[in-house]
Formats: C-alpha cells, sequence, structure tokens
C-alpha cells in the first residue's frame, strides 16, 4: 500500500512538472534557510558546552554603585582569587586571569605575535584543556608556557616542543611544559598561550608594588568552579562582601557598595547583560529573533506548497471521488495525500542539503564562525530525517484533510464548486506568507538605517590615516629615536602615546573632587586617557578651550576635560580651574569636544585625559595625507624592526578598528536581509504558481473577452487585481507589526534612527512592484493566447 501511495505521489510529480519544480524549489529554500539558521543557533546555545566542568564553572563578577547607577562588571582586583580560594571551602578551584594582550614569542629566528593569557595555575584542570604533549599540571612551574597545538606548530615545526625555551617579549625566557588543544570558535576562553598568573609579580614591577594590596584597582578577571555541595546561591550570600571588607574609606562603602556574585558558565555567551545589578538577558535575544525568523521562512514555504495543492483541488476531485466510490477511506486518502507531500519534502531536503554546503563556507565568514554539517554523526541523520517528516507534515496536512473530505457523488456528478469560500483560505495563506515577507523588508531596512546612523555620528577626531602600535618595552626604551626618525622619513605627520587606543577607552577612574562638589560625587566614574604629547594633534583633535600637553611646561599634574566632563563637573570657566583626582591637586589646561570612542549608539561619557610617561600601552601615528598608506608602512617598518627587536612589526588602522563596533549590528542587518530575500524569493514562487494556476482556470473566460474585444491591459488588469488586493491587505497587516517589534529593538540604544513614513511607503511599494512583476509574466502571457484554441471545445 505504501509503496503505491508513493509510485502514484511520483506520477503526479512527473505529470506536473511546473508545480512539482515550484513546491520542490519553495521547500528547498525554506528548508536550507532553517537549517543554516538551526545550525548558528546549536553553535551559540552549545558555546562552552565541550567543557567538562561545564556545569559547576563560574565568573565572578562584581555590582558597585557609581553616581547614583547600579553597574556590573567582570572586572576584579588582583587579589580577589587568594582570598577566594583560602577562605571560602566552596571552590573546588579557583584561576584569575587577565585580559589577554598581544605578546610577541621568540624561538631561535623565528618571531611571532600572538595573544594569550596570565592565568592561575587550576585553569587547566578547571577548563578540563586537552593536554595533547607534556605536563599534566603544566603553570606548576612559575616560567612556563602553555602553546596551542597551532602556536607550537608555527614556531616548532615538526620538532617536539616540550621542554624547548620561548622568550616573552625578547625578555623573559619560559619553558614549554605542554601543549594543548586550541579552543573551539563558540569557546569564551580563547587563546594561543598560557603563561602562570603569578608570574606578572616577577616581569611587571608595578603589580606587586601596587596593584596586589590595592583594592579599589579593579583590572583582572576570576574564575571558579564550585565543589560538589555548593550552590551558587549560598556561596553568592557567602562572598558577597568580600572586597568591601578591604576598603577603609566609609565614603566608599557608603556610596560605591561593591557586591561579589558568581556568574554560571551557561550564561556567560547567551546571558551577559546586566541593568541596575539584575540580569536582562544579552545575545539570547538574536538567537530567538532568528529562530523564529527561520520559522517564518520555512512556514512561506510550507504556505507555497498547501495554497498549490489546494488550488489544484478540482483536478484531483475526480480521482478523489472515483477512489472513494470504490472503497478507499478517509485514512488511506489522507495517507495517500500525505505520502506525496513527504515525498516532495524529501526531494526538497536533498536539494536544501545542497544549498547548505555550498552556502555554509559564507555563512561561517560572514558570521565568523567554524559551523560544518556534521554528516558522520547518526545524530545529524536522525534529526534531518525528523525535520523532513515534520515538513512534509506540516505542508501536507491542511491539503490531505481538505481534499479528501470531498463528496464523491457531487464530484463524479460534476457539482464541485470551487467559488469565493473555497478560495478564501487560499487568500489567508497568501497575506500571511507576504506579510511575513514585509516585516522582514522593514526590517531589514530599519536594521541597516540604525547601522548608517550609527557610522554618520561625528565622532570628534579624524580616525583616517591614522594607526596604532602596540606597545613593547623596546619601545619604551628608543620611544624619543623611533619618534624623531618617524618623523624624519616625511611619511609620518605626527605621533603620540596613549594607554587605549583610539577607538576605545579600557580605563575608568573615579575619586575626582572639583568646586562644589558633593562628598558622593568622588564615586562619579570619569573615562580616563593617560598620554604623553601631542595626543589631540596624532588624533586630529581640535581643542575648544586652553592647550595640549607642552614640552614647555611641567604638565605632570594637568588634565584636559571633554565638554560632557565640564558639564558634570558644572565648570563655568573650566581652563585653570584646580581639581582633585584622588587628592592630588590638578589643574584644567584645556577642553576637548566629546569625542566617540566607544559605542556610537550610547551617550559619550565624561572624560578626564592625564600625563603620564609610564602609563602607556600604544603608540598612535597619523600618516601624513600626502604619503599613500602602504609606502607610509614601508618607510616605517625597517624603523620599528630596528628598534623594536623583539616585536614583529604589527599595526592596526583606527578607523577598521572602529567600524568593528557596528559588527553585531552589521551581523543582524546582513542575516535579516538575507532571509527577507529568500522569503520574498519564496513568497513569489508561490504567486507565480497561483497565478499560472488561475490563468489556467479561467482560460475560456479568457478567451471569451478577447472575442468580446478586450485588450491585453484589460485582461492583464483582470487577472492581477485579486493579488494586488491581497498584497495590500498584508502591507496593512504587516507595518503596524513590524513598525511594534523594530520601534521595541531601537528602545535598546540611547542614539538611535527615527522610524518614518517612507520607509513603509518604499516597501509597499517594492511589494506591489515585485507582485506585479510576478504575477505579469502568466496575466500576459493568457490574455496574448489565441482564443480559437481556448474556445474550440465550447
Amino acid at each position: 500500500m505504501l509503496k503505491n501511495y508513493f509510485k502514484i505521489a511520483w506520477r503526479n510529480l512527473i505529470k506536473n512538472k511546473v508545480y512539482s519544480i515550484i513546491n520542490i524549489a519553495g521547500l528547498a529554500t525554506g528548508m536550507a534557510v532553517a537549517m543554516i539558521i538551526g545550525l548558528w543557533i546549536y553553535d551559540e546555545v552549545t558555546a562552552n558546552t565541550h567543557f567538562k566542568n561545564y556545569d559547576d564553572l563560574y565568573q565572578v563578577m562584581m555590582h558597585q554603585t557609581f553616581d547614583g547607577f547600579r553597574g556590573t562588571q567582570q572586572a576584579l582586583p588582583y587579589s580577589v582569587g587568594e582570598e577566594l580560594k583560602n577562605k571560602y571551602p566552596d571552590f573546588k578551584g579557583v584561576a584569575m586571569c587577565d585580559w589577554g594582550q598581544p605578546h610577541s614569542l621568540i624561538y631561535g629566528e623565528k618571531k611571532i605575535s600572538k595573544t594569550g593569557h596570565f592565568i592561575g595555575e587550576e585553569a587547566v584542570n578547571m577548563f578540563s584543556l586537552k593536554i595533547l604533549e607534556g605536563d599534566k599540571n603544566p603553570l606548576h612551574e612559575p616560567y612556563s608556557i602553555v602553546l596551542t597545538n597551532e602556536t607550537a606548530n608555527i614556531l616548532f615545526g615538526n620538532q617536539n616542543p616540550i621542554g624547548k625555551m620561548v622568550k616573552l617579549d625578547n625578555e623573559t625566557n619560559l619553558k614549554v611544559t605542554a601543549v594543548v588543544e586550541k579552543q573551539p570558535k563558540n569557546s569564551s576562553l580563547s587563546f594561543d598561550y598560557l603563561i602562570p598568573f603569578q608570574l606578572q609579580e616577577t616581569i611587571y614591577t608595578w603589580v606587586k608594588q601596587f596593584h596586589k594590596e590595592h583594592w579599589g584597582n579593579n583590572s583582572w578577571q576570576a574564575f571558579v568552579q564550585l565543589n560538589d555541595h555548593s550552590t551558587a546561591n549560598a556561596t553568592n550570600a557567602k562572598i558577597k562582601n568580600v572586597v568591601i571588607a578591604h576598603f577603609t574609606d566609609e565614603n566608599t562603602l557608603k556610596h560605591i557598595k561593591p557586591e561579589v556574585f558568581i556568574h554560571p558558565m551557561s550564561k556567560w555567551r547567551l546571558y551577559s547583560d546586566f541593568e541596575n545589578g539584575k540580569n536582562t538577558g544579552g545575545f539570547i535575544k538574536y538567537v530567538r529573533m532568528f529562530g523564529i525568523l527561520g520559522f517564518i521562512v520555512l512556514l512561506i514555504a510550507c504556505i507555497n506548497f498547501m495554497n498549490l495543492s489546494t488550488a489544484r483541488s478540482e483536478k484531483r476531485a475526480k480521482e478523489v471521488g472515483v477512489r472513494k466510490a470504490v472503497g478507499s477511506g478517509r485514512k488511506q486518502l489522507i495517507s495517500q495525500f500525505l505520502s506525496e507531500s513527504l515525498l516532495i519534502s524529501a526531494l526538497a531536503f536533498l536539494f536544501a542539503l545542497g544549498i547548505v554546503l555550498i552556502s555554509l563556507p559564507y555563512f561561517n565568514q560572514l558570521t565568523d564562525k567554524a559551523m560544518s554539517l556534521q554528516m558522520a554523526n547518526p545524530l545529524f541523520w536522525l534529526i534531518m530525517i525528523l525535520f523532513t517528516v515534520i515538513t512534509g507534515l506540516l505542508a501536507g496536512s491542511y491539503p490531505a484533510f481538505y481534499l479528501s473530505s470531498f463528496n464523491p457523488v457531487r464530484v463524479l456528478k460534476g457539482n464541485l464548486k470551487a467559488g469565493k469560500s473555497s478560495s478564501l483560505p487560499r487568500k489567508i495563506l497568501v497575506v500571511l506568507q507576504f506579510a511575513s515577507s514585509v516585516v522582514l523588508m522593514i526590517g531589514t531596512i530599519v536594521v541597516n538605517q540604525q547601522i548608517q546612523f550609527g557610522k554618520n555620528q561625528p565622532i570628534g577626531f579624524n580616525n583616517k590615516g591614522l594607526i596604532t602600535v602596540n606597545w613593547s618595552d623596546d619601545i619604551a626604551k628608543n620611544f624619543d629615536v623611533i619618534r624623531d626618525e618617524l618623523l624624519s622619513t616625511g611619511a609620518v605627520a605626527s605621533i603620540s602615546q596613549s594607554n587605549s587606543p583610539p577607538s576605545d577607552i579600557y580605563s575608568n577612574n573615579n575619586g575626582w573632587e572639583w568646586k562644589g562638589s558633593a562628598p558622593v560625587e568622588k564615586t562619579v566614574v570619569f573615562s580616563t586617557i593617560a598620554t604623553t604629547y601631542d595626543y589631540t594633534k596624532t588624533l586630529g583633535i581640535k581643542l575648544l578651550e586652553g592647550r595640549d600637553f607642552s614640552r614647555d611646561f611641567a604638565d605632570s599634574n594637568g588634565v584636559i576635560l571633554n565638554q560632557s566632563a565640564v558639564k558634570r563637573m558644572r565648570l563655568k570657566h573650566p581652563v585653570g580651574e584646580m581639581l582633585k583626582w584622588n587628592d592630588k591637586p590638578m589643574v584644567v589646561l584645556g577642553v576637548i569636544p566629546d569625542i566617540q570612542m566607544e559605542s556610537p549608539y550610547r551617550a559619550i561619557s565624561p572624560l578626564t585625559i592625564i600625563f603620564s610617561k609610564g602609563w602607556v600601552g600604544y603608540v598612535d601615528i597619523r600618516i601624513n595625507p600626502n604619503v599613500p598608506a602602504s609606502k607610509a608602512i614601508d618607510l616605517m617598518k625597517p624603523i620599528f624592526e630596528k628598534y623594536n627587536p623583539s616585536t614583529p612589526f604589527e599595526y592596526q588602522f583606527v578607523d577598521e578598528q572602529y567600524a568593528r563596533k557596528f559588527n553585531y549590528e552589521k551581523l543582524v542587518g546582513n542575516l535579516a536581509a538575507i532571509i527577507a530575500v529568500l522569503a520574498i524569493f519564496i513568497s513569489c514562487l508561490g504567486l507565480f504558481g497561483l497565478a499560472s494556476f488561475t490563468a489556467e482556470q479561467r482560460v475560456k473566460e479568457i478567451g471569451v473577452r478577447k472575442v468580446l474585444g478586450a485588450s491585453i491591459f484589460n485582461l492583464w488588469q483582470l487577472l492581477s487585481k485579486d493579488f494586488v488586493v491581497l498584497v495590500l491587505i498584508s502591507c496593512a497587516i504587516a507595518i503596524p507589526i513590524a513598525w511594534y517589534y523594530m520601534n521595541e529593538w531601537l528602545k535598546t540604544y540611547q542614539y538611535k534612527t527615527t522610524i518614518r513614513a517612507g520607509i513603509f511607503v518604499l516597501v509597499l511599494v517594492i511589494a506591489m512592484a515585485i507582485t506585479l512583476i510576478t504575477v505579469s509574466f502568466q496575466a500576459i502571457k493568457a490574455a496574448m493566447a489565441n482564443p480559437a484554441k481556448s474556445l474550440r471545445t465550447e
């Protein structure tokens, strides 16, 4: 019986090639979109699950109140890990970690720059890092280094790296004690090498002298593993005052109120946002959004199948009547029609698989992932079979129940009516289908407008022709010589130093006092940039008042403020005003505009620029605008190689760094655009099929009208108007829905674009144009047909 069902289904496919192609193409596209989005969602929700201790790993975080706002941060004091480990038995493991930055690794003549972490020795076991070679406790030795297999291969090739010495920044010799497997792309712990955390105290004397005992400096991360008998809530209650216990300033205790807690690994990736001390979600909103979009596209494809199947009901009515007359029950007919749907779904799946295989490399590039189809995994095929069956049942259920309900007596007498009531479900489905497509179109336009809005925001400095080079000890020793030789090439217009790149701000500080400030205002946080000379000149920042730091004056106590800082301090005449920073007297030298170095969608923070020769991490270089960038780089390279031999010459263009701030929005915009285009394509396939069927149904009517004098334009209008009305109804439903959801999405941004009426008019015009283009081919073809052929049987 089942064999016969599929044999009949195959014959119907072959007999009705056009409709079969439309059905298979539509379903294949919808299934491919759903599969790719499913892979992306799976990659997101399974992030970090490769760690064996996934359920027991946590990151230590802290709530603090600044200027009345309760903020949440990952940054912690240097000694918090030691405190947790020694005083709280709740933890099986504790590992402090820095934020990771590039360092040079040298072995013989090989010199590479890689990014790694200073991390506690327990991290290897806590994170269950897969040791491929070497010691099982590789960070126990103070002067050791753990390499990933990728880094080890670059440095040593086919040699055994264990026991060999690698020089860090051409200063510190480290022994390779282990090689571990490189982490997958969706891992929150990303590194090329690991170094013992305590080694920072030896390499960087400032860590031991200042940060180790200074509980007000938050510059490190901490990870913990709970033991089997502890719970997160109970542990949080115990450790919440671990930082505040080391504060002696009553004003700080009263107003900042630092509270430590642990955040589970299961929430690191998708639930990382906090507001007023409460977790408010995070990237999970995009996972949910694209999950819904993937389902919508698949639903649109299924609607195509339903519409074309029910539209052709008259063609199969006599078949149903004959089958019922000779004894077929309704269940048998439903089984037959569902088998046809399953066959189409299976064929569509094969085409969808091909589409996914072809498009996945591009999609990986778009989303910066390394996803693949696990075709050797039996679970993959089980999921795909279920996916195909569910899609087939979803697409074929309505047609199966509809066709099997025909009365055999009425059908065989020729009394089956296909009037307005019979076409109503199809019209509803077309409206639903196109409304979904219109919502996606509007969403795509709004997302791209928001991206453009951010890009068009004035940033207050010129990031074109500006590069940054990472700091090193050799650069520190030879900075003046490097500066002079770079300027002498004529390729460089200006050079400065700073503690963060121009595309970001790495430091925030409180402790500022000003004339008329209240004691509580000492807790107000100001962004901080530390620099020496020529910073505003190099970045192209125009001073509004006063001057920059000058070699002609002793400016070590000077500070430059942005407009937001002046406003926050309520300074009417800021230049020359005396301030205090942690009781150190400071004088305002100048005022600059509000420069945008962080997110272009958030309010600009109050900024203080201070003079500090020891607190720098980057060289900022302004390329001479009259010299091509490639030539300027070629002239700079030998100078850096000469005076900074420990580190490969690596640089970043600031405008490219700044462009990365739009990555999330660009990802959402690109994915939404792709999904919208595919949804419209599927909808157009459905319209094309329905228009073809409508023209076929009304062929004799068209012939009569042509004989009576109807023009091609009249007939085109006749066949197109029903579809135009349906699309207009779709737009009327979709526009308010799209406006509501996109308006809610924009509320997550402080600086945002506005949704103007022109967007809806544009989408309406596009939707109408797509509809008319899709329908017109069949309409004009039918209108131009010879009426003699269509009326010869009358």
